[in-house]
């Protein structure tokens, strides 16, 4: 039987229900249906245990644009009245955050990239102290990737050139985000570009671009590229050891990866690059100077530089020419700016301290040696004598004979006496035998030539003796004294 014809004939729920073989509850839902035109009856609203503070909270949504989390905004919420749990006033943060984004879009829209236009950079970190730079031109896709140990502005200015090089022409803007290597500072969100960075684009004929802060979606063309090269060069290669292997994987896979179609633009990037290149300025004849300039430091006379308060030699052959210094990987480089030559490596010395290379003094230093020279003529007349004279004169002056002017005037006129061989012998005993006045030589020449001449002792002499008897120490006793043996 029909439920609405048995509810008009008996008038309850229950009674329909029973002539039905239902229940009261589903009778009443037929009916209740029925009456309001075959539409479901609203359903009536459950009461939470938030509703006191769902006002404080889309306020709060409001007033952080979506970005506060309900960690902190639960205190503010039970000093306003609220006593349920954690978890349940979660879902009305989460609740409002979704209404708040609904009725707020971001108003985004499909990137349309011109021909020519946008070159994109980023860092990344590739993981055991290296870091990768990419850029991607933006219309034909072109890819590039290089490894880098740091993230400074001059690795970033040159690994940026090397790109343009690779491309063969330069975009009418290169787009970064607010790295600290290439960003100056930043006033009324206008970023301003350091100094060098301003030269190197100035020098290219480029224009800056800038992300927004904490957007890192306006450059998703760069980022995509960072996460495949993680996952498609430096996962199945990785670890890399050495700066060089990587950035030689780095280049080939640049170059298969830019042969093959791109699953976007259903184009080969390095063809599309091609027409691209037609359209982007020209490169410039030289690569500018990046990083600070080299520190240049004058050859003094003893053939050496300062740097860092310590000293440096340097060939010779450069006393007075200005000389490049810089320190490379612990090692201290001199270049020549005539030719660009290293004409001396060093490794750094503290402050105070010298590092000297013989080669470049043309061997290593003599033992230092006072020259003999004469000036009165008794000391000329001496001297003339030949080695000998200059031998004894040194060691004389050496022990300290405060008479050795009178000395030498007395000596030359006993070699007019005696001639001038018998003074020379006379002078070669006193220098053997360390006899340094004048009168120690007067009386080796009046002893003549009969003077014996020692010499070194010799080797020992060995003999072949005679073999004896011997006594046990017991037969010297007292006791036995006159006991013949």
């Amino acid at each position: 039987m029909d439920i609405i014809a048995a509810y008009r004939e008996v008038g309850t729920y229950r009674g329909a229900a029973q002539m039905c073989g239902t229940t009261h509850k589903t009778a009443k839902r037929i009916i209740e249906r029925a009456l309001a035109g075959d539409k479901a009856p609203p359903r009536k609203r459950r009461d939470h245990n938030y509703d006191m503070v769902a006002e404080l909270v889309r306020g709060k949504v409001t007033t952080t644009h979506g970005k506060i989390s309900a960690k902190r905004l639960l205190p503010l919420a039970q000093a306003a009245g609220y006593g349920g749990s954690a978890r349940n006033f979660r879902r009305l943060v989460a609740e409002a955050k979704k209404d708040w984004r609904r009725t707020n879009p971001r108003g985004r829209r499909p990137a349309v990239w011109t021909p020519g236009e946008m070159l994109v950079i980023d860092w990344g970190d590739a993981g055991g102290g290296l870091h990768v730079f990419c850029a991607v031109l933006a219309w034909s896709r072109f890819r590039f990737v290089r490894f880098a140990g740091d993230e400074r502005a001059e690795t970033t200015l040159a690994f940026l050139a090397e790109c343009l090089e690779v491309l063969g022409a330069v975009p009418k803007m290169v787009l970064a985000d607010r790295m600290g290597c290439l960003k100056g500072g930043v006033v009324a969100n206008k970023v301003i570009p350091t100094a060098d960075y301003v030269r190197f684009a100035t020098h290219y004929g480029f224009r800056p671009d800038w992300c927004e802060a904490g957007d890192p979606e306006s450059k998703g063309i760069v980022e995509n590229l960072v996460g495949y090269a993680k996952r498609d060069l430096i996962v199945p290669q990785a670890p890399f050891t050495d700066l060089a292997v990587a950035n030689l994987a780095a280049r080939t896979w640049c170059a298969e990866v830019n042969m093959v179609v791109h699953s976007e633009i259903c184009a080969v990037p390095a063809t599309r690059l091609a027409g691209e290149r037609e359209v982007m300025s020209a490169l410039p004849s030289l690569r500018p100077a990046i990083g600070k300039p080299p520190i240049t430091r004058k050859v003094d006379k003893l053939s050496c530089v300062r740097f860092g308060s310590a000293r440096y030699s340097v060939p010779n052959r450069l006393i007075g020419v200005r000389v490049a210094v810089a320190e490379t990987a612990g090692r201290l480089l001199v270049t020549d700016l005539a030719t660009g030559q290293i004409v001396a490596d060093h490794a750094p010395v503290a402050p105070g301290e010298t590092s000297i290379r013989d080669e470049h003094y043309g061997g290593p230093r003599p033992a230092p040696r006072r020259a003999v020279r004469p000036r009165t003529e008794a000391e000329k007349a001496f001297l003339a004598l030949g080695p000998a004279a200059e031998t004894w004169l040194t060691g004389s002056a050496a022990s300290g004979n405060t008479r050795l002017a009178a000395d030498l005037a007395e000596l030359v006129a006993l070699g007019a006496a005696h001639g001038p061989g018998a003074l020379l012998a006379a002078l070669e005993r006193a220098a053997q035998f360390r006899r340094w006045r004048a009168e120690d030589v007067r009386s080796i020449l009046a002893a003549g030539a009969g003077t014996p001449h020692p010499t070194p002792a010799g080797d020992a002499l060995v003999l072949n003796l005679p073999q004896v008897p011997t006594r046990p120490l017991d037969a010297y006793a007292l006791d036995k004294i006159g006991e013949v043996s």
